[in-house]
């Protein structure tokens, strides 16, 4: 999957990221759209980073799952002030 953020960066996440990292990006995605709140959305980042790929323990983002993450930070504010 290509995933392009709002300032044209573009991650082919089958090549950028780990194999544990689309795990917690696949999390992350149901996320944006179910959090109420920036701050829950972080609060599951969390969670689902700690835990890993199955409870396999802590998983630590890399760069491209970091700008990723970023930009779905911006992408659930966004959507929140939206509905404000």
């Amino acid at each position: 999957m290509i995933f392009s953020t709002a300032n044209g960066k573009s991650f082919d996440t089958d090549k950028d990221l780990t194999a544990p990292e689309r795990h917690i990006l696949q999390k992350l995605f149901l996320w944006e759209t179910m959090s109420s709140s920036i701050d829950e959305f972080k609060e599951k980042k969390d969670v689902a980073l700690l835990a890993g790929w199955n409870n396999s323990g802590p998983i630590s983002e890399g760069p491209a799952l970091r700008t990723i993450i970023l930009e779905l930070e911006k992408r659930v504010t966004e959507r929140i002030g939206k509905k404000n």
